[in-house]
Parts: structure tokens; sequence; C-alpha cells
């Protein structure tokens, strides 16, 4: 019953956190803070020099979106390491998240001219959709490290071949397969006599 519910709730926590760690990724690419005044009233400061952005929340982020390609193709205790380096990630974008507003105002306000000291710096839309989105990716990530055990695995026909004596045969052999109808390549075709 329990292997039942956990893998139920696969498809939805896959999506949840497929959904958040992009969403993530992508806010986390932008700019986080911005003067608060137009192009006009700063002339001549470029708009890199009005925004600030957090690199390492994007890293971190793309660490998260890389980690659910890996847990939906490993299994066993690789799995939930995966599912665990996904929670530290997430929980370092939201540590990012945490730490901004410390950091980034100052970051805007000494890229403006010495006169615009009195300039207001706020944080942007992107800012707040990525707090959302990393709080929301640790939490899915949590749920993933706790029910992944359970969860379906990829087929074993994609696993490496095991360590079974391969079978050599001539190429007498070959050809008598052939003529008796059977597949020679198909390791499961006795040699011929």
């Amino acid at each position: 019953m329990a292997e039942a519910s956990g893998r139920a709730g696969f498809g939805p926590v896959v999506l949840a956190g497929l959904a958040a760690a992009a969403l993530t990724a992508v806010a986390s690419g932008k700019a986080w803070y911005a003067a608060a005044t137009s192009a006009a009233a700063l002339p001549g400061v470029p708009d890199a020099d009005r925004t600030a952005d957090m690199p390492l929340a994007l890293a971190l982020a793309l660490v998260v979106l890389a980690g659910w390609g890996a847990l939906l193709v490993s299994r066993g205790r690789v799995r939930r390491a995966v599912a665990a380096v996904g929670v530290l990630a997430a929980a370092g974008v939201v540590a990012c998240v945490v730490s901004t507003p410390f950091t980034l105002p100052d970051q805007v306000r000494s890229r403006l001219p010495a006169g615009s000291a009195t300039v207001g710096v706020h944080a942007t839309g992107w800012f707040f959709t990525a707090a959302v989105a990393a709080v929301l990716s640790t939490v899915v990530l949590v749920l993933a490290w706790r029910r992944c055990p359970a969860w379906p695995t990829m087929s074993s026909r994609y696993d490496a071949p095991g360590a079974s004596a391969p079978v050599t045969r001539t190429d007498t052999d070959l050809w008598k397969a052939l003529d008796e109808g059977h597949d020679p390549t198909d390791p499961t075709t006795p040699p011929s006599p």
C-alpha cells in the first residue's frame, strides 16, 4: 500500500518540482533590484548599472533543475543522494533571497552617479517570483527525498550488461545459426554443436 501511494504521488511531485525549478532558474537570471527612477532621470547610466542580480542564485537554481533530470534516471541510494543535493541547492537559493535585501540595494546605489544618493532602489517582481519559487522548490524536493525510494525506476534493460561470460562463436557457428533460422547476434541463441 505504501508503494502504491508513493507511485501515485510520483507524477505530481515531479511536475511541481520541474515547474518550480524552471521558474526559479528563470527568475534568478533576471534583475532582482533596480533603481526606482527611469532612464531619463539618470542620463548616461546604462541599464546594467541601474539593476543588480544574484548570479549565485542562478547557478544554484540550475543545479536544482539538473538534479531533477538526474533524479528521474537514478535509483536507490543514488536517487536519494541526488534529491539531498537538490534540497541543499534549493536551500542555497532561499539563502540568496534572504541575504539579497542587505547587499543588492547598496550595489545598485554604488553604481549610480555621485549626485543620485537619494534615488530609491526597490525589489523587482523577479525577486519575489524567485523567492516563492525557491521556497516551493525546496518543499517539493524534501517531499521527493522522502518519497523517492517508492518511485518507479527505469527498466533494467537500459542497464549495462551484467558480469555474465561472453559466448564466443566462430564464423562457422554464426553461419550455422543463420542456416538454422536463428539470429546469431541474439545472446540467448545457443552455439551450434
